[in-house]
């Protein structure tokens, strides 16, 4: 049976001041982490808004972003994919800041619960909207309210007055979210993903490995478009692959390249022109491995695009 909160698309969660006051001084932000230090995670339909509200004696709602996906990461990994769209200048703090909170030192390897968030606004203080007149103070975290009726449909028409023409574009069908994750259930709007989602819903759906040479090390594998992002302008699960770095940079130079038949192929051209290339020749017609996730498979075309037109004969 699915949870009935999740009926109720709005969540509104206590929001930390320091965190807050970050990132509203970070320019043109399309994600953020919304990171919880004891683990727990959301389960709300995708592209559903997320409020932020903070704490009294403020009391009111700062902000608002839009729901992508909800993990537990290590303070390590959520450092590499967000780095300061974390809320803080360096991993150090914010090692501390979770420290602080948990009530016990830890270090980087320490679980906390992610909560990424797409295309966050921070309200100037003028604009700032009182929260629900029915918040109950014993809240700990935050809690679900329906956008549609009662203090939940008031403070959610506040938010979409100050968005404007920010608003993203709802969802239409349940397979609108479908390049973004694969998801089956119909989501609420469809906010811009950012690179530091993209990357780390590519890298998690190739169990974090090079699907060419089978690198783990995550600092140098990057989450590759097969079809260039300057085409698309938005980033689709189909569309992306993981690759060691220096891979993707010659897949996207068009050196190497992966067949329809998903085989893994290097251009002559790359002894030609650097009379180098050994350790990529020996990979050579390499079968390329496959995401844990079918709806992750690269789809056929793209893989297509890239082979007939970037690749270097």
């Amino acid at each position: 049976m699915e949870n009935p909160r999740e009926q109720r698309d709005l969540y509104i969660g206590l929001t930390d001041r320091d965190w807050f006051e970050f990132l509203s001084r970070c320019p043109a932000l399309d994600e953020v982490n919304f990171w919880r230090p004891g683990g727990s995670l959301l389960i709300p339909r995708p592209g559903a808004p997320f409020l932020f509200k903070l704490k009294a004696p403020v009391n009111a709602i700062v902000g608002v972003g839009f729901f992508e996906r909800s993990v537990r990461y290590s303070i390590r990994d959520a450092w590499e994919f967000f780095g300061e769209k974390n809320g803080v200048e360096n991993v150090d703090r914010l090692i501390e800041r979770i420290s602080q909170y948990v009530g016990r030192p830890i270090d980087e390897r320490h679980e906390i619960g992610c909560v990424f968030l797409d295309q966050p606004t921070f309200f100037e203080r003028s604009a700032w909207i009182d929260p629900p007149g029915d918040w109950k103070s014993q809240i700990q975290a935050g809690t679900y309210y329906d956008m549609n009726a009662g203090e939940g449909a008031r403070v959610w028409e506040q938010v979409r007055a100050r968005l404007g023409a920010a608003l993203p574009p709802p969802a239409l069908s349940p397979d609108s979210r479908a390049p973004f994750g694969g998801r089956a259930k119909t989501a609420l709007y469809l906010p811009r993903q950012g690179q530091g989602t993209f990357r780390a819903i590519i890298l998690d759906a190739y169990d974090r490995r090079c699907a060419i040479s089978g690198e783990r090390t995550v600092p140098v594998l990057d989450a590759a478009h097969i079809v260039p992002f300057s085409e698309r302008l938005r980033h689709e699960l189909s569309n992306g692959i993981a690759l060691r770095s220096d891979i993707h940079r010659l897949f996207d130079k068009g050196y190497v390249s992966i067949r329809p038949d998903r085989r893994f192929v290097v251009s002559p051209r790359l002894r030609e022109d650097f009379s180098n290339g050994k350790i990529y020749y020996e990979m050579n017609e390499r079968e390329v491995r496959a995401p844990s996730a079918a709806n992750a498979l690269p789809d056929v075309q793209n893989l297509e695009r890239h082979y007939e037109e970037i690749f270097k004969r």
